[in-house]
């Protein structure tokens, strides 16, 4: 199938690219790309674009695809068409399936059931067996696989010797390590954040200095085993921003990104949501999200990922207490990043953009693709001018645990061209 977009406007943060383009695409590759105007054939698919914008695939490195073991909950196969409907060409799978992603036979098994998919996905191996903390995981064998970083995620890996021994154990393959930041000493039996809210409705609350402390470990302990790559997961505290910006300052190669429900909802969303405004780390107060928005805004922070987290029904459906964390995010999160951060003019373009898919690929170094005529076509396009209402009816996950249905956004995916393939966004 033949696509012609008429007047696109193009994209691309990292060749410095941002200008009106006619762009033709067939069978995956990339026939014409300027400001010029060509002949096409009858048959092509013809789009006058003005209003749409390409960009070079975005990147959510931050989504549980819960296969293998939860298939109740989301498969690859429904996670990755998910990922399509909501405008991605890559993902990162993180490990915390049953059983973990600790193993050579346990990776090659996701690599082989994404194989030919439209969204690449590329997966997040566990540093511990079982995610225990106990035991270093095999590193050299999962990086062989095509493990692209290393994560216990869900759990913290509270004993700083094994993560030292982590670093260690990475840095002759200068492997990224990533951490869910919780000391769970502090965090125990927690329901929300530990605030206002929290004393108002008698709930245990987990107080910002959690994850702060854990950030603060890390970082040193990074920054001793050599200036080893390490990345902070959904970041969600004020205190946390400071630490990553105080780390670059001083030449660490320290990375981070945030959610969504992160900079957009505080922990006064339960009160309207319930179970859906519960997940880890918890809304924060609008003090954390002011600190979140500058750190988009002066580079402090690398990226935007969703950590999509589907729960079926039952397991959202009861007490605020016992409900499981998370939601989903991946067909939400350019409506509003979009919204939030571009209508609001609190970014530039440019910036979303390179949020959602420069930063990325530059935090997992993998290849960054261009819009140039004669290559693959890996791209993302996203319409800036749609209003949409956000309805789970028109989502592909397998779950529909979010808080933003019926929400009214500006900016909606459109298409995505990957793999030699295109998927039109249904949302």
């Amino acid at each position: 199938m033949r696509y012609f977009f008429e007047n696109i406007l193009v994209v691309d943060p990292h060749m410095g690219i941002h200008e009106h383009r006619n762009i033709l695409i067939e069978q995956g590759m990339i026939l014409h790309s300027s400001k010029e105007h060509i002949e096409i054939p009858q048959d092509t698919i013809h789009i006058e674009a003005s209003h749409l914008i390409a960009a070079p695939g975005f990147v959510d490195m931050h989504v549980h695809l819960r296969e293998p073991g939860q298939e109740y909950k989301e498969t690859i196969e429904s996670g990755t068409l998910a990922a399509a409907n909501g405008g991605f060409t890559d993902i990162v799978c993180m490990p915390n399936t049953l059983p973990a992603l600790d193993s050579k036979i346990n990776l090659e098994y996701v690599k082989n059931r994404a194989k030919d998919n439209i969204v690449n996905v590329h997966v997040c191996a566990a540093t511990t067996i079982g995610r225990e903390g106990k035991l270093l995981s095999p590193m050299i064998d999962l990086i062989d696989a095509g493990a692209i970083m290393f994560s216990d995620d869900g759990s913290c890996i509270e004993n700083a010797e094994m993560m030292r021994i982590a670093f260690d154990y990475a840095a002759p393959f200068d492997a990224l390590l990533t951490q869910h930041c919780e000391e769970h000493s502090l965090t125990k039996n927690f329901v929300i954040h530990e605030g206002t809210v929290s004393a108002d409705l008698g709930l245990k609350g987990y107080p910002t200095v959690a994850e702060e402390i854990i950030v603060s470990r890390d970082i040193q302990l990074a920054a001793y085993c050599g200036n080893r790559r390490y990345h902070v997961s959904h970041l969600s505290t004020e205190g946390s921003v400071q630490l990553v910006r105080e780390a670059k300052a001083k030449g660490q190669r320290i990375s981070c990104e945030v959610t969504p429900h992160h900079f957009i909802l505080t922990d006064k969303a339960v009160l309207e949501y319930g179970t859906h405004a519960k997940m880890n780390p918890p809304l924060r107060e609008q003090s954390d999200i002011d600190a979140i928005l500058k750190g988009l805004q002066d580079g402090t922070i690398d990226a935007i990922a969703t950590d999509h987290a589907p729960h079926a029904i039952h397991e959202k459906n009861c007490e605020l207490a016992i409900a499981a964390n998370g939601i989903t995010g991946i067909e939400t999160c350019i409506g509003l990043a979009f919204q939030f951060l571009v209508n609001s003019k609190l970014i530039s373009l440019d910036r979303f953009v390179y949020l959602l898919s420069t930063g990325p690929r530059n935090i997992l170094q993998i290849q960054h693709p261009t819009l140039e005529k004669g290559e693959s076509a890996c791209i993302t396009i996203f319409d800036k001018q749609a209003e949409w209402t956000v309805n789970t009816k028109n989502m592909k996950s397998k779950s529909v645990n979010t808080p933003f249905d019926n929400w009214k956004l500006l900016g909606k995916p459109a298409f995505i061209f990957n793999n030699n393939q295109v998927y039109k966004s249904e949302l």
